[in-house]
């Protein structure tokens, strides 16, 4: 039996749940009315904390992206951001909880050919997928769609790696697995944590197209998140894929939490300054978020809900 499902929206069957308020404008009314084939950013929530789980992680990755769709379709429409540019295409829906390790690895591989497949079938090359929710293994699947034609650059701000051995699919190795198969032209990660990259990765980080900055150096000084992003993005000649691991942000609900590391305000400010950069962007993956309770949600909702606005406003 399939470990997983694609749900996709269907206008004419259902109604997309939102507050409705005289002389407001909901964003769930312009997504309710959104055309898929007119929409330059297309939005895939995934529901699923296989990935996390087959790297030794929390649950809760399966509970971002309704925290985050409750908060996202009641949010305002107006003359600054009207959003007409967005459709929403559906969810990845995980069907059963891995019973062990082994089982989420094998759960991993069928939904990196879902959600490429998904891809594949749904979007134009032009059109920008938006991913929420899940585990940092959907990356894998989303570089392979944007690297068809050509190898993409990456930019992941996050407090690891990712570039773990490949035997075994998990949320740790989706960079690694995606270098190993020729898909990323450079890979610039940002914001690491000394004490959880091992050996290993360090070693992987001293490759010829990877750039990287750890957490400390930035505490140290002199150096600059906006900075180093944008000295790595003008030095590509590739579209970016913008990879926003939500465990990089402090105190944030996620996978691996941590009392440490960007105010979320940093990484908006940051989203903005890439958009005055004008790059070609590939997709946005805004992942490892993993609320499980109520406060969790309401956290989880909002920041992602700004993370997915600001993206939109600063990319036009």
């Amino acid at each position: 039996m399939a470990a997983f499902e694609f749900k996709r929206f269907d206008q004419s069957t259902k109604k997309l749940n939102y507050l409705q308020r005289p002389g407001e404008t909901r964003l769930g009314s312009v997504l309710q009315e959104s055309k898929l084939n007119k929409a330059k950013y297309v939005l895939i929530g995934i529901e699923e904390n296989a990935g996390p789980q087959a790297n030794m992680g929390r649950v809760g990755s399966e509970n971002a992206f309704n925290a985050f769709f409750r908060v996202f379709l009641n949010t305002q429409v107006h003359e600054e951001q009207t959003m007409h540019e967005l459709a929403y295409l559906g969810k990845i829906v995980q069907l059963k909880s891995p019973q062990d390790q082994m089982e989420a690895t094998s759960m991993v591989a069928e939904l990196d050919e879902l959600l490429f497949n998904t891809l594949l079938e749904h979007l134009r090359a032009d059109q920008i997928p938006i991913i929420v929710g899940g585990g940092h293994n959907n990356a894998l699947p989303l570089i392979r769609w944007a690297a068809q034609n050509a190898p993409i650059s990456i930019v992941n701000i996050d407090a690891h790696a990712d570039l773990r051995t490949t035997e075994k699919r998990h949320s740790g190795n989706s960079f690694s697995t995606a270098m190993q198969e020729g898909h990323i032209q450079q890979y610039g990660v940002f914001g690491l944590h000394e004490a959880f990259n091992n050996q290993w990765i360090r070693e992987q980080l001293q490759q010829a197209n990877c750039v990287y900055r750890f957490y400390e150096a930035y505490l140290q000084g002199p150096f600059q998140l906006q900075e180093d992003v944008s000295n790595f993005i003008q030095h590509q000649t590739a579209a970016v894929g913008l990879e926003i691991d939500m465990d990089a942000i402090s105190n944030m609900p996620s996978s691996a939490q941590s009392p440490s590391g960007w105010r979320l305000d940093d990484i908006r400010s940051l989203i903005y300054k890439i958009g005055h950069l004008k790059p070609t962007i590939a997709y946005l993956n805004l992942t490892e978020a993993a609320p499980l309770n109520e406060t969790d949600d309401l956290i989880v909702g909002k920041a992602l809900t700004y993370l997915v606005r600001d993206f939109i406003k600063a990319m036009k």
